[in-house]
């Protein structure tokens, strides 16, 4: 996924302004895609550019005032696009276990405290999309947050994605939480040198 497919995205759910994409980068796209305010500034520049965005017309004056964006029909179109190509899998890239290969050779010595450390924060972060699940979808499955079902409304299709990625994310921290608990009874066990010593 790219930067500006990501802020393409939560524009069309909602029109903002920088600040307050970057606030909601920080708490729900930042989970799987994450930026610096300042990196979402620059592409909100070049989208803008591109004819993809537009600022909107306010009423107050230009100076200390929120510019808030909208995505054109030529910023639906490449989102659509995008959505629809094809992109393959990107290979894993994650310094622990790299680490975890290090250890192999040069012994385990302090690496169960950082196996402790990460398990503590996939457990926290699984907890927090639990937080959400309950928040956004535990009224009826898939239904939006500050809303109110009747008793026959189905969740929309937006919904059911949404819960559908929040999901994802809950496995991979299951799966982190899981690999995590292994990977500590295995240092535990081994010896702390390299190849035994």
């Amino acid at each position: 996924m790219s930067l500006p497919h990501a802020i393409l995205t939560a524009l069309l759910e909602r029109p903002s302004s920088g600040l307050e994409l970057a606030r909601r980068f920080d708490r729900s796209i930042g989970y799987f895609w994450s930026a610096t305010h300042q990196q979402i500034y620059r592409e909100l520049g070049r989208l803008e550019r591109s004819g993809c965005i537009r600022a909107l017309a306010s009423e107050r004056p230009a100076r200390g005032r929120k510019k808030e964006y909208e995505v054109l029909p030529a910023g639906r179109a490449e989102l659509t696009g995008w959505v629809s190509g094809r992109e393959d899998p990107k290979p894993v890239r994650d310094p622990l276990l790299l680490r975890m290969r290090a250890a192999a050779v040069v012994g385990t010595d302090g690496l169960p405290d950082e196996l402790r450390r990460h398990l503590a924060l996939h457990e926290r972060q699984l907890a927090d999309y639990a937080d959400i699940e309950a928040r956004d979808f535990s009224a009826r499955p898939g239904t939006a947050a500050g809303t109110t079902p009747g008793p026959t409304e189905a969740p929309t299709e937006a919904d059911r994605l949404r819960h559908l990625v929040l999901r994802a994310g809950m496995d991979l921290e299951r799966l982190w939480v899981d690999w995590l608990t292994e990977a500590l009874r295995e240092t535990s066990a081994a010896p702390a040198g390299p190849d035994g010593a």
